[in-house]
């Protein structure tokens, strides 16, 4: 799968690529304003962190689905209340940062 990773933290992120998702294409961008810059790139799926420098990555979300995306947007915050404010803006599935074990069912 080519993923679009939405996340500041370069130094996890690189972990969860390693560790997770390494059988993947995975291009990482840590602003809203790279995502936006990526949206017209094909993705199968799409992981975002809430909290990013620019702002919530509910932006991200509802910028994805304003273009008509319809792959897996997957939450990826470590708050809870982060993760549900990012389905609420249309993810379709949550991976706490707490279980990145469980990214691959999340994916699914």
């Amino acid at each position: 799968m080519k993923l679009l990773f939405v996340e500041n933290h370069r130094v996890f992120a690189q972990t969860v690529i390693d560790q997770f998702l390494a059988n993947h294409e995975v291009v990482l961008v840590t602003t809203i304003a790279e995502a936006k810059r990526r949206l017209s790139h094909a993705f199968d799926a799409v992981l975002v962190d809430y909290d990013l420098p620019d702002g919530k990555g509910t932006e991200v979300v509802r910028a994805l689905r304003a273009i008509g995306f319809g792959g897996k947007i997957v939450a990826v915050s470590s708050r809870e209340e982060g993760n549900e404010e990012l389905r609420s803006a249309g993810a379709t599935a949550i991976c706490s940062k707490k279980d990145f074990r469980a990214i691959g069912a999340a994916l699914r």
